[in-house]
Order: C-alpha cells, then sequence, then structure tokens
C-alpha cells in the first residue's frame, strides 16, 4: 500500500473513532429493570433521581423502576429473573440462603431501618424502656415475630399481652393514651400530626439495638457472576442518585415519584427527606466515611446474630452468601454532597 493510501486510511480510521465516541450515550445503553417493595416515595427518591438527571445513562444504562405495592410480587420476579434488581432486606436474603436461593445484597442504601415505635406526647413515654409500661402496643404480625421478639429478649418489661394487631390505621392508637404503635419513620408520624394536630414521639428501633440494613439493591448470584460491570454502574449510579436526591435539585425526581404514585403529596414527600436526615437513615455508621450503600460484615453479622438469638435463623446458616462488600464502601458520589 503506497503512503498516500495508507494516510486515507488512517484518516478515515480517526473519522470513525470520533463518529463513535460522539455518538450519544442511549446507542449502547444496557436496560435494566429495579423493582421497589412499596408505590413510590421519598424513600426511593435516589433512584428516580439517577433517573432524572440522566446519571443512570451517563453510566450506560436504561433504568426501568417497577413499583412494588400491596399487590405486587418483584422479589418473586427477581427470583424468577423478570427483573435484574430488586429492593431487598437482610432478613429476606438470609432466609433465601436457608432456602437454596442465590439472592445476594450488593448495596445498603438505608444503613439504618427506618421502623419507629410512636407515642403520645404527654403518656409519660420518654426512653424506649418507657414503651414497655405501656398497656397495647399495635404490631403487624411480621412486627410481631420479629422485633417485638428482639425487644423481649433485649429490653425488660415487654409481654406479649401488650400485643394488638395494627391494621395500617391509626385511629385506635390516637385514641388511646395508654398505647404505641409501629410505623415507618418517614411516613405514620406525618400522618398521626395532620390527624391530631400534635407531634407523637418517635423511637427508632435501629438507634436501640436492632440493626438491619434496609432499602438494599438486591441481585442474583448469576446477574454478579456474569454481568458485574453492569451490577458496579448500577450501584455507583445509585448512589450518585442519593447524593443528588438530598443534597441537589430533587424537583424532577419528585415529579416522576408523584407520576408514579398520584397520592403522594410534597408535604409527604418533604417530611420523608427531612427525617431520613435527621436520623440517618441513609448516612450514619461506615456510610459517613465510605459512602452511601456501604455493607460490611460487621454490621450484617450483628443482625444475624441478633436474629438467631430469637430463633428466626439457624446458627449454622452462612449468613455471609446474602451479601457481598465488592461493589460498595468506596466513596462513590461522596465529592456530590453539598
Amino acid at each position: 500500500m503506497s503512503n498516500a493510501l495508507k494516510n486515507i486510511a488512517f484518516t478515515v480510521l480517526l473519522g470513525l473513532g470520533a463518529a463513535i465516541a460522539a455518538a450519544p450515550s442511549g446507542y449502547a445503553l444496557d436496560n435494566v429493570t429495579y423493582g421497589t417493595n412499596w408505590l413510590a416515595q421519598a424513600e426511593h427518591g435516589g433512584f428516580y433521581q439517577a433517573i432524572a438527571d440522566g446519571t443512570y445513562e451517563k453510566y450506560g444504562l436504561d433504568v426501568s423502576i417497577v413499583q412494588g405495592g400491596p399487590n405486587a410480587a418483584n422479589s418473586a420476579l427477581l427470583i424468577s429473573g423478570k427483573i435484574d434488581f430488586y429492593m431487598g432486606g437482610p432478613q429476606g436474603e438470609i432466609t433465601a440462603v436457608e432456602q437454596g436461593i442465590p439472592l445476594v445484597d450488593v448495596a445498603a442504601i438505608f444503613q439504618k431501618d427506618p421502623h419507629v415505635l410512636i407515642a403520645h406526647p404527654d403518656a409519660g413515654v420518654e426512653t424506649f424502656e418507657d414503651l414497655a409500661k405501656l398497656k397495647t402496643l399495635f404490631l403487624s404480625k411480621d412486627g410481631y415475630l420479629t422485633y417485638f421478639e428482639w425487644m423481649k429478649a433485649n429490653y425488660k418489661g415487654f409481654k406479649d399481652e401488650q400485643y394488638k394487631p395494627y391494621n395500617f390505621n391509626p385511629a385506635p392508637f390516637i385514641a388511646d393514651k395508654e398505647s404505641a404503635q409501629q410505623g415507618y419513620l418517614t411516613s405514620e408520624p406525618y400522618e398521626i400530626q395532620k390527624q391530631t394536630g400534635w407531634e407523637p414521639k418517635l423511637f427508632l428501633l435501629a438507634d436501640n439495638g436492632y440493626t438491619p440494613y434496609s432499602t438494599m439493591i438486591t441481585t442474583t448470584q448469576t446477574m454478579i457472576d456474569k454481568k458485574p460491570d453492569v451490577v458496579q454502574r448500577f450501584v455507583d449510579a445509585s448512589i450518585e442518585g442519593w447524593y443528588n436526591y438530598l443534597y441537589g435539585d430533587n424537583s424532577k425526581a419528585n415529579e416522576l415519584i408523584k407520576k408514579d404514585n398520584p397520592e403522594m403529596t410534597d408535604g409527604q414527600i418533604a417530611y420523608s427527606i427531612a427525617k431520613m436526615k435527621e436520623f440517618g437513615i441513609v448516612e450514619s455508621g461506615e456510610a459517613l466515611d465510605k459512602g452511601i450503600g456501604c455493607i460490611t460484615d460487621a454490621h450484617y453479622k450483628k443482625f444475624f446474630e441478633g436474629m438467631v438469638g430469637i430463633k428466626i435463623f439457624k446458627a449454622d446458616t452462612d449468613y455471609t452468601k446474602a451479601f457481598t462488600t465488592k461493589f460498595v464502601c468506596k466513596g462513590s458520589g461522596m465529592a456530590l454532597k453539598k
């Protein structure tokens, strides 16, 4: 080949390379689906933020959020391979390990589980231990079988006679000053305050020793083995989304949330964000130094051992199969915090 032809060929190759580099990022986006555990809300805000502000696209991802809700079965969709990621939690994943189902937590967006016990402001309940003096505790069946068992094992005075079923209606609690009810830090207290005009007392279980992570990014071992790069990009982009949601302009994300869940209000969203920040739901513990989403063996192990103590899990279960730390604790997105 003559030098002239070589120069022409080189010029053509340079042009092709420039064209490929300039191609829109959507040209080769990987499609990803993330199933949430409930209807759209501020507690899912970072994921909506990463869609709204283009963070997922920047990471080469086209992400669709599949809402959870009363009739949703997103955990089953993950197991069957119909979605790529799910908003799981340690109890579900450790249970899956015991059942031989290879589900793995790859990031912990909530360092603290947001479950609270809610008391009247003038009932003489000043500490978590004081809740044991109350006549009634309104708890869901799941709460009764898990954290109430943990409460009885770790604090004096709690007893089965206090238990009454919680039917997700605050009216019985509001009417009974000698009662407390379970709730989600970011949800039920807002509704109670709206209905009564008084601010309830809140006792976050996570601040009193009940230590599960929450709002996880959970996937399958197959996904980790076959598409580790997609897993890493989804985790990193979601973490950036959470920093931007908490500390940047989240208005577009909130519009997407309200589009998916028309019953959601601006007031509820603002309350939820404020409570997540006040109580360190997203940023506390290891996440303060190593970034949102951080998972550690020590944290996971503490929860596992606590649940073994109340016979939720078998002592010989290999809880380490329920999570991996390889995708998190790298400080991703921390520079975005303002």
